[in-house]
């Protein structure tokens, strides 16, 4: 597997730094690392998807706050820069609310030591990035032992989009839970949806996957039911960029087409996802906000037009899959069914 962070902080000094990330637009063809050090330059690498992923986006903005403040340090309206700093990141995505979750964090910080100098604060801001960075792989760690309960012996698992280190810090939350499994049981193999149209499935499932020596199937998206009608998909487990209260599920378009095959088919279906993708402020998925992104993710491949000029395009990045589809959510908690996942709350 990846060995090294897919997003960590460089420390400079205390009161200093950078966020250092793999470029994942260039994944699969190109393994190259970029130094962000500037809370612009964060909200671009957020919003181009050079980092991706919820919570390793969530890890993105916590270091564009810290970024905030190392720029505003010697600020007399301090306080005030870093939440407009906040602010402006947090704007970059709208529908993963990892993002939205770790620059809260960052506020927090901010807010309790809000009499202490600006050096202070940065530093204090500096550290909880970390804390949050490093927290994340453990996190996950614990969601890919509580998953692995759930693949059988043998299994073959479909997996959609890329859930894995890439899309977090390291281990992964979908692809942590077939980490976890693996480990115990080497005959299980993974069906990858390529996952149109920026096909993270492809260029980062598949890179993965397959650099752990894990026996991986690459099909397209329209596939699907096809091998659930031929009894070859055992399991599916994909991740979420944010979880309604009643356990509504927002992930990359696509997963509501194969959860409604995955019912018709009889085969279990699993979010997995941590705590910190659940908004507990929204009641379903109808208050979810869906991403709409450029038509040029759809009309071309490596800037090569695919389709005919003039076409018109619709491109939204997430659907929400309904809780009455999902077997069950795998946090680092353990895994609970869609309609009680409120109890992490409690």
């Amino acid at each position: 597997m990846l060995e090294e962070k897919t997003i960590e902080w460089i420390e400079i000094s205390k009161y200093n730094g950078f966020s250092r990330m793999i470029d994942q637009t260039l994944l699969p063809l190109e393994y190259k690392k970029v130094d962000i050090k500037s809370s612009k330059d964060i909200y671009n690498a957020i919003k181009t998807m050079i980092v991706r992923g919820a919570p390793a986006i969530g890890i993105a903005g916590a270091h564009g706050v810290a970024l905030g403040a190392i720029e505003n340090i010697e600020s007399e309206n301090f306080i005030d820069e870093i939440k407009n700093t906040a602010k402006y990141i947090n704007s970059s995505r709208p529908t993963a609310v990892n993002l939205n979750w770790a620059i809260n964090e960052q506020l927090k910080i901010l807010e309790e030591n809000k009499e202490k100098s600006n050096r202070e604060i940065t530093e204090l801001l500096i550290q909880n990035a970390v804390k949050l960075e490093n927290e994340d792989i453990e996190i996950n760690k614990k969601i890919g032992e509580h998953g692995s309960a759930v693949i059988p012996k043998g299994a073959t698992v479909l997996t959609h989009c890329n859930a894995g280190a890439l899309a977090t810090v390291g281990w992964g939350t979908a692809l942590g839970v077939i980490r976890s499994a693996y480990l115990k049981d080497k005959t299980i193999k993974v069906f990858a949806d390529e996952t149109r149209p920026r096909l993270q499935g492809a260029k980062l499932t598949t890179y993965e996957l397959t650099r752990d020596g894990i026996d991986t199937t690459l099909i397209s998206d329209n596939m699907s039911a096809y091998f659930m009608k031929k009894n070859m998909i055992d399991v599916v487990v994909t991740g979420a960029d944010r979880i309604a209260l009643n356990g509504d599920s927002a992930n990359k378009i696509g997963t509501y087409l194969l959860a409604i095959s995955a019912k018709y088919h009889n085969i279990p279906f699993y979010i997995c996802a941590p705590k910190s993708t659940i908004d507990p402020d929204i009641k379903s998925g109808e208050e979810i906000v869906i991403e709409l992104r450029s038509k040029e993710e759809v009309t071309t491949v490596n800037d090569k037009l695919i389709c005919a000029q003039g076409v018109n395009i619709i491109n939204p990045s997430f659907d929400v899959t309904p809780a009455e589809l999902i077997t069950g959510i795998i946090t680092e908690y353990g895994i609970f069914k869609p309609n009680e996942i409120y109890k992490l709350f409690e």
